[in-house]
């Protein structure tokens, strides 16, 4: 007898959730009001945030990652935040498998999720999936990493920059997770990690396409006087202190990777003054926010000044579809 299942029609695939509708992000770099614009918007279209950044997964790194307060985060609902412990490793494979389970929640009860967050690779995850590059060689990994402890970080990142400099010039050199990795994919396959990324880049994506995205500019001299000023605002707010705690309870390569940590504990162990932890850290950040903004070069953003009056009316109308602000 044959079994009446076999010439039964396959099981239909799950639906993407991310390709159910456009998605709607605001985006831009450190320090240009993402959050106090995403509260506005999401009031005013019934929506939830879900964070697009990478250390707001981390459970105690609050004031040196600007998470949303307490009281923000009752105003609206978010997601995506407090994830894990510091000593837990969080990629960007896990935050978007996160991602598309609250995307389905949020959608199922009437609501629109709204991503928002700095973190360029969160964006090309969300819009593109992820960067498949070769598998790890572990046994090349470690030698590479072995050399990075005994010749120092410096050595391999210059390698870097000969091999791939696009490469080595968005990677800071302390970076050594990354640094390591861009030698090993060459060291595997004889190609840079550029070439493999550029193919990334280049795919289409009708995702990509449909998504709405604000972003918020600051020109520069406006954007590097608001980051000084608020890196002695986090300081004053207990910075150092949470640093501490953080460090005790033990720090995953990923979590290490939170900007200005590094720079708090190397002050609290006496190894530099607090002014020259300030301006550590400021110019670390005036560097991450150059970077943030060569990853949204890949993609069609709605431009908006961060402190024009009616900011919150052209983001809607970018949100909403409407609107016909220039890309860049």
């Amino acid at each position: 007898m044959s079994d009446p299942c076999e010439n039964a029609p396959p099981e239909p695939q799950a639906a993407e959730p991310l390709d159910a509708a456009p998605l709607c992000c605001i985006v831009g770099p450190t320090a240009t009001g993402k959050t106090a614009l995403a509260l506005d918007v999401a009031e005013r279209l019934d929506g939830e945030i879900l964070s697009m950044d990478s250390m707001l997964v981390y459970r105690g790194l609050d004031i040196g990652t600007a998470k949303p307060s307490a009281e923000e985060q009752a105003r609206v609902p978010h997601h995506l935040i407090d994830q894990v412990e510091p000593h837990e490793i969080y990629d960007a494979r896990r935050w978007l498998d996160d991602a598309r389970a609250r995307v389905s929640d949020v959608r199922s009860r009437g609501r629109l999720p709204i991503f928002v967050g700095g973190t360029g690779f969160y964006l090309a995850a969300l819009l593109r999936g992820l960067f498949e590059a070769p598998d790890p060689d572990l046994a090349l990994r470690a030698a590479l990493e072995q050399r990075a402890e005994s010749e120092g970080a410096e050595v391999l990142h210059a390698e870097l920059a000969t091999i791939d400099p696009t490469a080595a010039a968005r990677i800071h050199a302390n970076d050594v997770r990354r640094v390591v990795r861009g030698l090993e994919v060459h060291g595997q396959t004889g190609r840079t990690l550029t070439d493999w990324q550029r193919e990334w880049n280049d795919g289409p994506s009708e995702r990509v396409n449909a998504a709405r995205i604000v972003g918020l500019h600051l020109e520069t001299p406006v954007l590097d006087r608001r980051i000084a000023e608020r890196t002695q605002v986090m300081l004053d707010a207990g910075w150092r202190e949470e640093a501490l705690s953080a460090r005790e309870r033990g720090l995953s390569r990923s979590a290490a990777q939170a900007l200005g940590y590094d720079h708090i504990l190397a002050w609290a162990d006496g190894d530099a003054s607090r002014a020259e932890t300030v301006a550590a850290i400021a110019l670390r950040t005036r560097q991450f926010a150059r970077r943030q903004r060569t990853w949204y070069r890949k993609f069609r953003v709605r431009w908006i000044e961060a402190d024009a009056p009616d900011r919150l009316d052209r983001a809607l109308s970018v949100l909403r579809g409407e609107s016909t602000e220039s890309c860049i």
